[in-house]
C-alpha cells in the first residue's frame, strides 16, 4: 500500500483532463463497408451468436453507465474531479452510438435509432449482468440523496473497479485479441481499440479516486468493502453464456475461465494500487487470495453451473466437490474478527451431509461431519441454505418461515449474527 499511493498522487485529475482531450475520436465517422462483408461471410454462424450477445452486453452497459453519472459529477469533492467525470459521461454517450451503429449497420437488427436497437437485444442480457446494473442504478439514486465520501467511494469502487475495471476491460482485451489475430473488422476494431483506451483513462481515475477518498475519510474502506459483498454474487455470473454453451468464447480461442482470470486479477490489482488490498479489507470478501486466480476462475464457474452461485437455473449439485467449494466461499465470508470467543456452527441437513464451521482466535475452518458440541445449529434443507448462501432468500424470510431454525444458547446466536457481515 505505501508503495502504490506515491503513485497515484502523482498522477493529477488535469493529467487524465489532458489525456481525454488528446484522445478524442467519432464514433459517427468509422468506416463500416468491410465489416459488412466480414460479418456476413466470415463469421459463422454460432460466432455470429456469441458476438451478438457479447456486444449486446456493452451496447446495454455504456448506455446504463452514461445515464447514471451524473450524480458522480455532483459529489465529486473538487471541480478538476467534476471536470473529468465530465468527459468520462462525453465518452460513455460515444460508446453507446459506437455500438448501436454496429448493430444496426453491421448486425443490421432493423433498428433505426439507439432505443430500437437496446430494445431488440435485451433478450441477451444475463442475469448477471441485469443485478449489476440494477445496482448502479440503486447506487446512483443513493448518490442523489447522499453525496458524502463513503457514498462516493462506494460509487467509484462499482462504477469504475468493478464494472469497467474487473468486467468490461477484460472483455474489451478478449474481443480486440481475436479480432487483431484474425484481420475481422476492421472498423469495429478501431472502435474497440478506442473504447478501450477511453476506459483505461477511467478506471486510472477510479483508481486514483479511491485512494484520495480513502486518504480524506477512513469510512470510505467500510463502503468498499460492503459494496464488494454486495455486487460479488452478481458480478461473477455476468459472463455466464446462453444455455452454458462455452462455444460462446471458444469460438474466437479463448475459455471462460481465461477471461474469468484476467477479472480477477484485474479487481485485486486495481484494489491495491488504490491502496485497498483486498486481504485488508474490513469485515470479509469472499475472494481466496491463497491460490492464483485461473484456479479462483475455475472454483466460481464450477459454483455457478452447480447452480450453487448465480442464477437458480435448476436444483443445486450434490457434487462433494463442488459442494465443498461452496462450503469453502462460507468460509471466506465469515469475518473471524467479530467472534470474541471460540465459536462453532453446525449445519444440520436432513437431505445432505453435514457440516460444521469452527472460528477460533482469527482463523476460520469447515469440515464435512458433525462436530462436538457446536454453539450454534442450523437446521435446514439444503436447497434452502444454498438460496440462503447465494443470496437468492432473505435469511429472516427463511427464519420467519421455518425453513432455516437456529438453535443454541442466546448469546451464541447473537455471536453467530455478527459473523456474516452486511
Amino acid at each position: 500500500m505505501e508503495q502504490a499511493l506515491p503513485m497515484m498522487q502523482r498522477i493529477s485529475y488535469t493529467d487524465l483532463y489532458e489525456r481525454w482531450e488528446k484522445g478524442n475520436w467519432s464514433a459517427t465517422q468509422l468506416d463500416f463497408s468491410v465489416d459488412r462483408d466480414h460479418w456476413r461471410n466470415r463469421f459463422s454462424e454460432l460466432q455470429r451468436r456469441a458476438a451478438l450477445w457479447n456486444y449486446a452486453l456493452f451496447l446495454h452497459g455504456e448506455d446504463a453507465v452514461a445515464d447514471n453519472l451524473s450524480p458522480y459529477i455532483d459529489a465529486a469533492p473538487t471541480e478538476e474531479m467534476k471536470y473529468f467525470l465530465a468527459t468520462q459521461q462525453v465518452d460513455e454517450a460515444r460508446h453507446a452510438v459506437f455500438f448501436a451503429r454496429f448493430m444496426r449497420e453491421v448486425v443490421e437488427d432493423g433498428s433505426t435509432d439507439v432505443a430500437q436497437s437496446l430494445e431488440r437485444t435485451r433478450p441477451q442480457l444475463t442475469w448477471g449482468f441485469r443485478n449489476v446494473f440494477a445496482l448502479l442504478g440503486r447506487t446512483a439514486d443513493e448518490l442523489r440523496r447522499d453525496r458524502s465520501l463513503p457514498m462516493l467511494a462506494k460509487g467509484i469502487a462499482l462504477y469504475h473497479i468493478v464494472i469497467e475495471g474487473t468486467l468490461a476491460q477484460p472483455g474489451q482485451h478478449f474481443i480486440e485479441s481475436y479480432l487483431e489475430r484474425d484481420g475481422l473488422l476492421p472498423g469495429f476494431r478501431e472502435g474497440i481499440r478506442n473504447v478501450a483506451l477511453d476506459e483505461q483513462r477511467h478506471i486510472g481515475f477510479g483508481v486514483k479516486a479511491l485512494s484520495d477518498l480513502v486518504q480524506m475519510d477512513l469510512e470510505c474502506r467500510d463502503a468498499v468493502a460492503e459494496l464488494l459483498r454486495e455486487v460479488m454474487p452478481y458480478s461473477v455470473a455476468v459472463l455466464v453464456p446462453p444455455g452454458w454453451d462455452r462455444g460462446y468464447t471458444e469460438c474466437f480461442g479463448f475459455t471462460l475461465e481465461d477471461i474469468y482470470a484476467e477479472g480477477v486479477q484485474s479487481l485485486e490489482t486495481k484494489l491495491r494500487s488504490a491502496g485497498l488490498p483486498l486481504e485488508e479489507m474490513p469485515g470479509a470478501v469472499p475472494i481466496d487470495l491463497s491460490v492464483p486466480p485461473q484456479e479462483r476462475a475455475g472454483r466460481a464457474i464450477k459454483l455457478l453451473q452447480g447452480n450453487l452461485i448465480g442464477e437458480k437455473l435448476g436444483p443445486p449439485t450434490r457434487d462433494p466437490e463442488v459442494v465443498a467449494l461452496m462450503f469453502d466461499s462460507v468460509r471466506l465470508s465469515i469475518d473471524p474478527t467479530a467472534a470474541t470467543e471460540p465459536t462453532t456452527i453446525q449445519w444440520d441437513f436432513p437431505d445432505a451431509e453435514p457440516w460444521f464451521l469452527r472460528v477460533d482466535n482469527g482463523s476460520t475452518r469447515v469440515e464435512r461431519g458433525r462436530a462436538e458440541r457446536p454453539d450454534v445449529t442450523l437446521r435446514v434443507r439444503f436447497e434452502d441454505w444454498v438460496d440462503i448462501a447465494a443470496g437468492r432468500t432473505d435469511p429472516r424470510l427463511a427464519i420467519a418461515t421455518g425453513r432455516l431454525r437456529p438453535r443454541g444458547r442466546l448469546k451464541a446466536l447473537w455471536r453467530f449474527t455478527k459473523l456474516f457481515p452486511r
